[in-house]
């Protein structure tokens, strides 16, 4: 980084001899001499000290102001973030220097859920430029802590990395060399609260409405939800979240990234989650769009949406962990909780995916009476179905005054799994086969080949799919969604959106067990 210095230039005053008419010399008086001017002495300076800039891969001297210094790690030095952080703070691009999470770092005070802040609430901004690296600090020892971060509701972050300086949430494992090609759950994650329409209020108030609000899971007091369904919780793009996920009892984990009531004023996109122990990335509610998203090696569910989320999502690139912990991993899992008519209801809507899989698991599960509607897509699972849908209330025909809009719609999507329907009591296999070809377009299903080429490039059958208009599925007023002339993630060997900024992307075994161990130069 490099340092403004503040050059003091003082001069010292030259006085001029003044000339007047006594000062004129008649003639014969000779020459008359002009006294030297008094000498001065300049006034000393002292000059402002610097602090070198380090060798790359080096540690820093020092920790730059807000933070605080913890020490030498590895090769860098961790400069800790405040445990509140109250006014807006840049954390800069800066040579030998990782900024530290330790424990739990909120940004900002809760305003509540009303689009006029509460006056016990305090907003700050939190910006990370590009390139730099966070890590959760993990204790000590590299054993698993509560370290994750904080957003909340009225705050921002901006955290807009670029395809080159990718902006990186890690562990201390991978700070100081000890991380492994499967480790995860070394840190908790990255949580954003907005104030956008949710669901699942905590108190008997209409849901979506100012008092609707709910406690993100994981954090124990951190509310997301309100009124405000365009709320902007900042800029996310371009940033990669290593081995997190942590679960603090039975159902109550930290993902990678959970945005929990995020409203559509916020910016995510270009993301790539890597080894989380829990989901990838989870939505609570919210209004959020996102796109060019990739999860490798999740450990439960890459994308999962709850609680009255209505958004969209394109080009989404999941490939999952050959080892698994999970009980359930899904590559989707879409939901509506245990309240399935709850407003608002979720309306999942996602174009151009590709979910690689080879675990013993559904690779989309569909329930709790959301509205989804999936198109452009290919998913391979040769150990599993492709697709499960559970409860009536998700097949029911479009209702009204439930706001419900009836069974989800497939179009133009390439199955390549052990079969393509999960056959069980709650929905089966044949109902969901009359959904499903429910579709005006092309839908393909196999248990053959034909799906990809490689990991991830859709080739052979599925590229003979005719994609459908996903611009056609923008909700009212958004242009979110484009059109594309193919379907799955990836359009062809050409196509590299996901190279570059993703965690070893480079290399030509880009696939489900990526190591992601290397770490830029600091």
């Amino acid at each position: 980084m490099t340092r403004t210095r503040l050059l003091l230039l003082m001069g010292a005053a030259l006085p001029l001899a003044a000339c007047g008419a006594d000062d004129v010399a008649s003639p014969g008086e000779g020459v008359i001499v002009v006294p030297a001017p008094t000498p001065t002495t300049p006034t000393p300076t002292t000059p402002t000290p610097t602090t070198p800039t380090p060798t790359p891969g080096t540690p820093a001297a020092d920790c730059p102001t807000g933070t605080t210094d913890a020490g030498v790690i590895g090769s860098v030095r961790a400069c800790r973030l405040p445990t509140q952080i109250l006014s807006d703070l840049t954390l800069a691009r800066r040579a030998g220097t990782a900024y530290m999470i330790d424990g739990r770092v909120d940004v900002g005070i809760d305003v509540g859920g009303a689009s006029t802040p509460a006056s016990t609430g305090r907003s700050a901004i939190l910006t990370v430029q590009p390139g730099v690296v966070l890590f959760g600090n993990g204790g000590p020892n590299g054993g698993a802590d509560n370290d994750f971060l904080v957003v909340n509701r009225g705050s921002q972050i901006l955290a807009e990395g670029t395809a080159s300086l990718p902006i990186i949430f890690t562990s201390r494992q991978n700070i100081d060399g000890t991380v492994a090609a499967d480790s995860q759950g070394q840190w908790g994650g990255v949580i954003l609260a907005g104030r956008a329409p949710i669901s699942n209020c905590d108190t008997t108030v209409a849901g979506g409405s100012a008092g609707c609000q709910a406690v993100v899971e994981g954090t124990g007091n951190a509310r997301y939800g309100g009124e405000v369904a365009n709320d902007s919780s900042g800029i996310f793009r371009y940033v990669q979240i290593r081995y997190s996920g942590i679960a603090i009892s039975a159902g109550n984990e930290l993902q990678g990234l959970t945005m929990a009531g995020v409203g559509s004023g916020t910016r995510v996109d270009h993301i790539h989650v890597h080894n989380s122990a829990d989901d990838g990335i989870e939505v609570f509610g919210g209004r959020v769009n996102a796109n060019y998203l990739v999860m490798t090696g999740t450990d439960d569910d890459a994308l999962d949406t709850d609680v009255g989320h209505q958004g969209a999502f394109q080009f989404v690139l999941a490939i999952q962990r050959t080892g698994n912990g999970s009980s359930d991993p899904r590559g989707l899992e879409i939901d509506s909780d245990s309240n399935p008519d709850a407003l608002p209801r979720n309306d999942f809507r996602l174009a151009n995916f590709t979910l690689v899989s080879a675990l013993n698991f559904q690779s989309i599960l569909l329930r709790g009476g959301t509205d989804a509607t999936l198109v452009n897509g290919v998913v391979v699972n040769p150990l599993s179905q492709c697709l499960d849908i559970d409860g009536s209330e998700t097949i029911r025909a479009a209702d009204t005054a439930l706001q419900d809009r009836g069974p989800p719609a497939f179009q133009s999507l390439f199955f390549q799994c052990a079969s393509p329907f999960t056959d069980d009591t709650n929905v089966t296999g044949a109902q969901i086969q009359t959904v499903f070809g429910a579709s005006t377009n092309t839908n393909n299903t196999t248990n053959g080949t034909g799906g990809l080429s490689g990991t991830f490039i859709t080739a052979g059958a599925a590229a003979s799919v005719t994609p459908f208009n996903a611009a056609s599925l923008n909700f009212a007023g958004q242009s979110f969604l484009v059109q594309t002339n193919y379907i799955g993630a990836v359009r062809d060997a050409n196509d590299t959106w996901y190279r570059g900024w993703t965690c070893d992307s480079a290399t030509a075994s880009f696939g489900s067990n990526l190591s992601c161990t290397a770490l830029p130069t600091l």
